[in-house]
């Protein structure tokens, strides 16, 4: 092969499309960007990031509350990296409609899919499809103001019912209950504001299979509860129960410890009599309970009207196990939270049974087990919905260690330059956006914040996502577009 294209030189980059543009996708670009091989000479890259959604950050804008401050913090560090100049971002293009794989391999050396898990897990349990019931991720995109999914959203019960020990859990049930005023300080879409302003809602109860040394939430989560205002926490001594596997847990988990002071001290500092709460809305935290059916009743058929758990117990390893004891919960709406799960991708294999592509170490396998040559995936999408935002870096370090492993035996793609991706995607007619656009769309919605903040003179509004994939992609492309 002659030197002026051999992948990796100077005259030839290593050309890698990242498909998806949450943590894991940015953490593996900004990786494969700052390896020893580039940082020596020996390679040179040229990566380009997609993502279906015309904005950058994923999950991050997508996927977690607007009102967690920490969150300000990983988007100023996704910003930094694509704000370089060195990654190109692409927005608005859908693998598998807008670019096919035979696309990707024909413009660049290496795929690597970070799609991420967007979609429910399911629970089977009966009842599970009646109207007022639904799952936990479809109410965050709500909230969040995805692009894709309506943006109204039934707040009618009084009474609610969450499903989960997990932190998405705990979100779902804080903005259910919180008051949508201190939500103004957030990103919180307009829209959004309105329909929680005008919510009925009193009870919200959140269940857990196990016992209080078993969640899954963090002490940031759960310490996060007890900042909404005129909303009382209560919970329940029956609850808490602890077993030689919870006693081990405690001793040597620093964060269970901290979670579990954390709630032992606010059951301790409750009064007996409930009657003394005076909040106008009450979160409940449940322990020790499994869900076994919603049901609907005669005065309104196919509706949920409340939620059956058998009670369990911890069996001394720190597992549940039922009792026989059947608990009622009038509610009339029910969210799981149960977990994420990932969606297949055109012509990639999938693990429909884990929600994953199936890899080894990321680099994808097909459906004898082999390795497809020059495809790998990070993040969600290749070890499931686990682990925290931060646990993304050392999956993409693994994943750009095995493409830089693989790189002398890539498929030798045509790679032509890197402006023929633009003349596909515009002779395709796709409207795909920038970074330059998204820098422009960002600048749009802190205006937005700063005339609300302005017209309401006591409240700082950050900014206001604007909401419609319309809207936002002629924003980003250079229109103007009505405020929302």
């Amino acid at each position: 092969m002659s030197t002026n294209t051999t992948v990796g030189t100077a005259a030839r980059p290593l050309r890698v499309a990242v498909v998806g543009s949450g943590p894991a996708g940015v953490y593996a670009a900004d990786i494969l960007t700052k390896s020893e091989a580039v940082k020596s000479g020996e390679l040179t890259v040229s990566i380009d990031l997609f993502d279906r959604y015309p904005a950058p950050y994923g999950l991050i804008r997508y996927g977690v509350a607007p009102d967690h401050p920490r969150i300000k913090g990983i988007v100023n560090a996704l910003h930094k990296v694509l704000d370089r100049g060195d990654i190109r971002f692409f927005g608005n293009v859908d693998y598998g409609t807008d670019l096919t794989l035979e696309d990707l391999r024909t413009h660049y050396d290496a795929v690597i899919f970070a799609t991420g898990a967007i979609k429910d897990a399911d629970l089977n349990i009966p009842g599970i499809e009646l109207e007022g019931s639904y799952g936990g991720a479809d109410f965050v995109s709500w909230y969040d103001g995805h692009p894709d999914v309506s943006r109204d959203w039934p707040l009618e019960a009084k009474e609610i019912a969450v499903i989960g020990n997990g932190n998405v859990a705990l979100d779902v049930a804080r903005m259910l209950s919180k008051h949508a005023d201190d939500l103004l300080v957030s990103e919180i879409p307009d829209n959004v504001y309105r329909a929680l302003k005008d919510s009925p809602v009193t009870d919200v109860h959140v269940f857990g299979r196990r016992g209080p040394a078993q969640v899954k939430f963090t002490p940031l989560e759960l310490r996060e509860l007890s900042h909404s205002k005129d909303v009382d926490i209560i919970l329940y001594p029956e609850d808490f129960e602890f077993d030689a596997e919870s006693d081990r847990q405690i001793q040597s988990n620093n964060q269970t410890k901290t979670m579990v002071g954390t709630l032992t001290n606010w059951i301790a500092e409750q009064p007996e009599d409930l009657s003394e709460l005076t909040a106008s809305r009450r979160l409940h935290l449940h322990f020790l309970h499994s869900p076994v059916e919603v049901y609907d009743d005669a005065a309104n058929p196919g509706k949920v009207a409340g939620i059956k758990f058998e009670r369990t117990e911890l069996d001394g390893t720190g597992n549940a196990r039922g009792t026989g004891e059947v608990l009622d919960y009038p509610v009339q709406a029910v969210y799981r939270a149960i977990g994420y799960f990932g969606s297949a991708l055109p012509e990639v294999e999938f693990d429909h049974s884990r929600g994953i592509v199936p890899n080894d170490g990321g680099r994808v396998l097909d459906a004898s087990g082999a390795h497809v040559p020059g495809i790998y995936a990070t993040g969600w999408i290749k070890r499931g919905p686990v682990g925290l935002i931060g646990h993304t870096k050392g999956d993409a370090l693994e994943t750009v260690t095995y493409l830089l492993e693989d790189r002398g035996n890539l498929p030798q793609a045509a790679a032509p330059a890197p402006e023929a991706i633009i003349g596909l995607l515009e002779d395709r007619g796709v409207q795909y956006t920038s970074w330059e656009g998204w820098l422009a769309l960002d600048a749009h919605e802190r205006s937005l914040g700063q005339k609300a903040s302005a017209e309401a003179g006591s409240v700082q509004r950050e900014r206001i996502k604007v909401v419609p994939r319309e809207d936002m992609v002629e924003i980003s492309r250079g229109g103007v577009a009505a405020e929302v």
